[in-house]
């Protein structure tokens, strides 16, 4: 379970490149940061997946519910999984291990825009820290999706079962096991249970 960052200063893959190399690729997960350096991650493990199968589950069924709630086929966003790559203003290729958008967001898209990686960063992220994820490389990835719009941030760090919340022009958040989180006013009514998770 390693990631390999490659320098591609040199090639400059365009959007459109990077889009085709992830299809072409499938079996082996892309990101991309703001420098351009392509990073390759290899597939979790199982343990991993299986809690990241159960951040998608809850997350998925709360927003069937909200959609029930609000008169539209969305309800009030739309939720993606960790397949789901994000092209960010700062410019780098992110795919959250969770996410969720406002369905106004999704709606300013144009259908080809849909189709590709969302040119925007999602109000909502969850990640996931696997047991060969350096601590530092995901608290930066946290601040990135912070500084480029994220309004509540997790990151969940099973291995020292802590959680910490990125929000806006705040401190990190940090809490010890906690066995559930709010969605606070960005997902009303949204609760992670983690008895699961840890």
């Amino acid at each position: 379970m390693t990631t390999l960052t490659l320098d591609l200063q040199s090639i400059n893959l365009t959007d459109e490149q990077f889009f085709q190399l992830c299809q072409d690729n499938d079996d082996l997960k892309f990101e991309r940061n703001a420098n351009g350096d392509l990073i390759i991650m290899s597939p979790t493990g199982g343990s991993t997946g299986n809690r990241n199968g159960r951040l998608n589950q809850q997350l998925f069924n709360w927003s069937d519910s909200d959609r029930v709630a609000w008169p539209s086929a969305f309800g009030t966003g739309i939720a993606f999984d960790s397949s789901t790559g994000f092209k960010l203003p700062n410019g780098a290729d992110r795919s959250p291990d969770a996410s969720w958008i406002p369905l106004a967001r999704w709606n300013s898209l144009t259908p080809q825009q849909q189709e590709k990686f969302l040119p925007l960063c999602p109000d909502f992220v969850i990640e996931l820290r696997s047991p060969s994820d350096p601590i530092t490389a995901i608290r930066k990835k946290m601040e990135e999706y912070r500084d480029n719009g994220t309004r509540l941030g997790w990151l969940i760090n099973r291995k020292e079962r802590q959680l910490e919340i990125y929000r806006p022009s705040r401190d990190v958040e940090v809490l010890e096991s906690p066995s559930s989180l709010s969605g606070e006013e960005v997902l009303p009514g949204f609760v992670l249970y983690l008895d699961l998770i840890w």
